[in-house]
């Protein structure tokens, strides 16, 4: 795997303070915020700099229940040829449910949502993964993610579904400590275990981020400082294998580029006392060889050797070809439905305040809910920056009551619209200039086309209009 380094996630707001950080040897970019033909002049510098650039997907939904959609997918290759990247990363995640598979309505989450850890997910998920790599120009890496809730019924640790994931399709890793610590907290999961069962030769690369806890429940914030045990599970990381790269996410909230860098060598450090400790266990390991060579008693793995047991054969027969595999089979379009169905329910109770499916955690999918409704309003005022100005302190309770009963179906971007126009349409603004203002927004938003600025060009279109006729 190629040797990547230290890195920082590249976001507009700390362009300038990334270029001039010491130490930098790549940056990650979120592949749905690059336009291809319109790169941004930081990323431009940084790339003629020799740094390398790696577009980070959010929106793919390879945990979804439906193969990935091609329009996605040449987005992303799009932007990995034009950032001349030497891989694409991902994540192991759901993000949209419904539609034809289910016979329901399609429901936007706008945040990763956990698969299910079980045979069918993760037959699911390697078949997707398997498209997403046939249509990529360069290798995929997956990242594993934090969750709030658990799925009943699971089959598999998560060490135990990431290993059969890789070894089954050949993808690559990317782990995020971060998310491990936040698993460990509100599901009790051992990181150490997780480490443990991974297959450490697919790792990519390695995300270290900070969050907050609140009433039990950790909080993956990417606007927080690193936590001493994301450090230490990244040390723990890196006593087991080198990671090829190590990155420092931060989404929001930046702090002064001073404490950006003195975050990225708090990092360094994690990872140099892990590889002092594989250094130690290396060397007290050699030494134990040594003396069991000279006493004449051998290690488990020799006498096993000596014996005949070649790689787990037991046949002793080091000639004999190895059995060829059989490729993939070909997947049961029932279990995308299964799936299907399953997630489509989760999704609607978190969006759409349809009942709780059994077996869950009625006060965490609560907690859920909220979050995903906040994320919601803190995205929209972002894509769309005019709607909180129009409707000032009263923006963010407008938005949280209007998602309560509306589902998100297609994107932030539609999101806003959507808003806009039930806050316009169900009487909730009463006349006065935020409501002038709301209706000029909206109606130069929804159309095909921006709507003229003058009354000379009105006239005109509408002549144009009859002409057409």
């Amino acid at each position: 795997m190629r040797r990547l380094g230290t890195g920082i996630g590249w976001r507009p707001e700390i362009a300038d303070a990334v270029e001039r950080m010491p130490g930098i040897d790549w940056v990650e970019a979120v592949a749905e915020n690059v336009c291809p033909g319109h790169l941004p002049d930081s990323l431009l510098r940084l790339r003629e700099r020799g740094v390398t650039v790696i577009p980070h997907g959010v929106s793919l939904g390879l945990g979804d229940a439906e193969r990935p959609d091609a329009g996605r997918l040449a987005a992303l290759a799009e932007r990995a040829e034009a950032l001349g990247s030497p891989l694409v990363t991902e994540h192991i995640a759901f993000v949209r449910a419904g539609g034809p598979l289910t016979a329901s309505p399609r429901l936007e989450a706008g945040h990763l949502l956990p698969v299910p850890r079980t045979r069918d997910a993760l037959d699911v998920l390697c078949e997707n993964v398997r498209i997403a790599q046939d249509a990529l120009p360069v290798p995929l890496a997956v990242e594993n993610i934090a969750a709030l809730i658990a799925w009943p019924g699971e089959e598999m640790t998560e060490g135990q579904f990431l290993y059969e994931l890789a070894d089954r399709t050949g993808v690559r890793l990317l782990i995020d400590v971060a998310n491990l610590h936040t698993n460990h907290v509100n599901r009790g999961e051992d990181p150490a275990k997780a480490l443990a069962e991974l297959p450490l030769e697919a790792i990519a690369y390695v995300h270290v981020a900070g969050g907050f806890e609140r009433d039990g429940v950790w909080h993956d914030s990417h606007a927080h400082p690193v936590p001493r045990p994301v450090l230490d599970i990244l040390t723990d990381l890196a006593s087991r294998v080198s990671p090829p790269g190590v990155l420092l996410e931060r989404d929001e909230n930046f702090p002064e580029p001073a404490e950006l860098e003195r975050e990225l060598g708090t990092i360094r450090a994690a990872v140099e006392a892990g590889e002092e400790q594989r250094a130690l266990a290396r060397a007290s390991s050699s030494t134990g060889e040594h003396r069991a060579t000279e006493t004449g008693t051998g290690t488990g793995a020799e006498a096993g050797t000596e014996a005949g047991f070649v790689s787990g054969t037991g046949t002793g027969d080091e000639s004999a070809p190895p059995a060829s595999e059989p490729g993939p089979a070909a997947l049961d379009e029932a279990t995308r439905q299964r799936l299907g169905l399953a997630q489509a329910a989760l999704l609607s109770a978190l969006v759409a305040g349809t009942p709780v499916p059994e077996g869950f955690d009625r006060v965490r999918l609560g907690v859920q809910a909220r979050a995903l409704a906040a994320k919601r309003a803190d995205v929209v005022a972002k894509v769309a920056p005019e709607l909180p100005l129009i409707l000032g302190s009263g923006y963010r309770t407008a938005f949280l009551a209007y998602a309560q009963g509306h589902p998100m179906h297609g994107g932030y971007r539609q999101d806003a619209l959507d808003f806009a126009e039930e806050t316009l349409l169900g009487g909730r603004l009463t006349e006065g200039r935020a409501r002038r203002e709301l209706r000029r927004w909206w109606l130069d938003r929804s159309g095909p086309a921006p709507r003229p600025k003058s009354r000379l060009g009105q006239v005109g279109r509408v002549g144009r209009t009859l002409i057409r006729r």
